[in-house]
């Protein structure tokens, strides 16, 4: 019984959200459908509580989508990097509302194939403010981006300047460099980027081929460690428009890529260590007239979600020790994609233990290590090892924070356990153009 909970009374603001005693807040269906949610003002803490409450036979897990959050990170973004535009990565959260939020902000969008591009295009988002920042493309989405006008791509050997020669000869390009990827968690040098050698040879082919290179891109991998992998990549793009100039290009436009640090990460290195010697970099080496643009995902994303799971299971590991097994019911299949790529994922804390709401209070319980698991008959759904936690019970909650960042555009419904639904709200002061 959720007595604690249910004796807290939650204030709330949001037209239509629902009472305390009323059904679930989104429909059955394990999809995500857009419009048909409504957007509360209450805090992440109220939702949470609203939401446990409201609960009668289910006890599916859930997200709470801090929408406000997202406009926070808009916000401190521009006022660290003011010359430097974001065009969102779609790929770390294609949420319709997210999407729609930063376009209102004036943010552009790094797609990666058809279905992106067409996912922002159906938010209203003009063409001229996306990037297909894929240097690989299907012929077929590089012909759906030219009758639609995205122009914008990246580009990293001659076999791909062949194929937009021939489906979109009008391509303004983006010369995609390798960057030193090995001070970041996760390298994309292994797959993407020309080396400098290559670049110069590269250049006169599009040149040969009447094609229009208007600028350098590149991306130093998924979190990074050390804010001057930054500067070392710029110097880089710097060496690649000298090489264009000689060749007749006048390179206006440069793409720093992603893998800004992020505190879900657990990285050394901050977001505002990266920005304080990225912004004075690209000022030092580009005249205002180049066009400074950026891929943030995971920095727009990962801190605006929260994952609320429920206990499904216990097995003892050594109740002597109260050293437990815990199921839950999400998984590496789920949400805890980034377990599979080998980035961390913060642990879990203590949401409710034996009808306590604990979320964002010091647990007064000892702790012990403990192991927790995902729902499947995989054996490698393991998301935690030696994690420290009170001894819980079936049907107590954990809360994991967050979690917004390559969880739900990743996830599936192996062995039929389906996604966890998602909440939203909106923290901000600020009224946000969101439906």
């Amino acid at each position: 019984m959720l007595t604690e909970i249910q004796a807290v009374s939650v204030h709330v603001q949001g037209p239509g959200y629902p009472a305390i005693d009323s059904a679930p807040f989104t429909t059955p269906s394990s999809k995500h459908q857009p419009g048909q949610e409504n957007i509360s003002t209450c805090t992440v803490e109220e939702v949470i509580k609203q939401k446990l409450v409201s609960l009668t036979d289910s006890q599916d897990g859930f997200f709470v989508v801090d929408l406000g959050e997202v406009y926070q990170q808009h916000c401190h973004w521009r006022s660290l990097l003011p010359r430097i535009k974001p065009f969102f990565a779609i790929k770390a959260n294609p949420d319709p509302h997210i999407i729609k939020l930063l376009a209102s902000l004036g943010t552009g969008f790094d797609c990666a194939s058809q279905p992106e591009i067409e996912n922002v295009l159906n938010c209203g988002v003009g063409p001229e403010r996306i990037i297909y920042a894929n240097t690989c493309k299907e012929p077929s989405h590089i012909r759906f981006a030219a009758l639609n006008k995205v122009y914008k791509m990246t580009f990293d050997c001659v076999d791909e300047l062949h194929k937009i020669k021939m489906y979109c000869p009008k391509a303004e390009l983006v010369l995609r460099i390798l960057a030193d990827d090995s001070r970041s968690l996760h390298g994309l040098g292994i797959k993407f980027g020309a080396p400098l050698s290559d670049c110069k040879e590269l250049l006169q082919t599009a040149r040969d081929l009447g094609l229009n290179v208007i600028g350098v891109s590149f991306h130093v991998g998924t979190g990074c460690t050390d804010e001057n992998a930054f500067v070392d990549a710029v110097e880089c793009s710097k060496t690649v428009f000298d090489m264009g100039k000689s060749l007749g290009f006048n390179f206006s436009f440069l793409d720093v890529g992603g893998g800004f640090p992020t505190a879900d990460l657990k990285v050394h290195t901050s977001f505002e260590q990266a920005a304080a010697v990225l912004g004075p970099a690209v000022d030092k080496l580009f005249p205002p007239e180049v066009e400074i643009i950026a891929e943030p995902g995971r920095f727009f994303v990962a801190s605006a979600f929260t994952l609320c799971l429920n206990i499904i299971g216990r097995k003892a590991i050594d109740a002597s020790e109260n050293k437990y097994m815990y199921f839950v019911n999400d998984g590496i299949h789920g949400s805890f994609t980034n377990i599979v790529a080998k980035l961390p994922v913060l642990d879990p804390e203590v949401l409710v233990k034996k009808g306590a709401f604990l979320y964002n209070r010091k647990c007064s319980h000892p702790v012990y290590p403990a192991t927790i698991w995902g729902p499947t008959c995989d054996s490698n759904d393991r998301l935690a090892v030696n994690v420290p936690l009170p001894l819980m019970d079936i049907g107590d909650w954990l809360v994991w924070k967050s979690m917004g960042a390559y969880t739900n555009s990743m996830s599936s419904e192996f062995n039929g356990f389906r996604n966890p639904k998602l909440l939203y709200t909106n923290t901000s002061y600020e009224k946000l153009f969101i439906s």
